[in-house]
C-alpha cells in the first residue's frame, strides 16, 4: 500500500501518546498521520465541530476530505458521518476507545 493519510478521533493533543476518543464527530481533537513506509508525520487538529449542537459529522468528514484523508479510526461513527465517509470512499476502522495512537500506527491497526 502506498502513502496513507490517516485520521484518528482523539481525546487530546498528546500525539502518539493520545488515545482513541469515545466518538468520531464529538472527539476533542483529530490526530492526522501521513504514513509513507516507515516515515510518519503527525498533525493534531482541534475538532471545529465538537461543540456544535448538530451537523458535526458532516463538518468533520468534509474537513478530513479536504485534508486528503483516506482512512479514519474511531470507536463509533454516526449514520450521517458513515454515509458521507462511504460517499467519499474514506475507509472507516472501528477500534476500542482508549487505544493508544502509537499502537494504532505501530501495529497497523488501521489496516483491519
Amino acid at each position: 500500500m502506498g502513502k496513507i493519510k490517516l485520521a484518528i478521533a482523539t481525546k487530546g493533543s498528546k500525539g502518539l501518546g493520545d488515545e482513541v476518543a469515545d466518538s468520531f464527530a464529538r472527539a476533542r481533537t483529530l490526530t492526522l498521520a501521513s504514513i509513507d513506509g516507515q516515515r510518519v508525520h503527525l498533525e493534531v487538529l482541534d475538532n471545529p465541530a465538537a461543540s456544535l449542537p448538530y451537523g458535526r459529522g458532516r463538518r468533520v468528514v468534509q474537513l478530513l476530505k479536504d485534508k486528503g484523508v483516506n482512512v479514519v479510526v474511531a470507536s463509533e461513527f454516526g449514520p450521517g458521518a458513515s454515509a458521507l465517509l462511504d460517499k467519499f470512499r474514506i475507509k472507516r476502522v472501528v477500534l476500542k476507545a482508549g487505544t493508544k495512537v502509537a499502537d494504532v500506527i505501530r501495529e497497523d491497526l488501521y489496516r483491519v
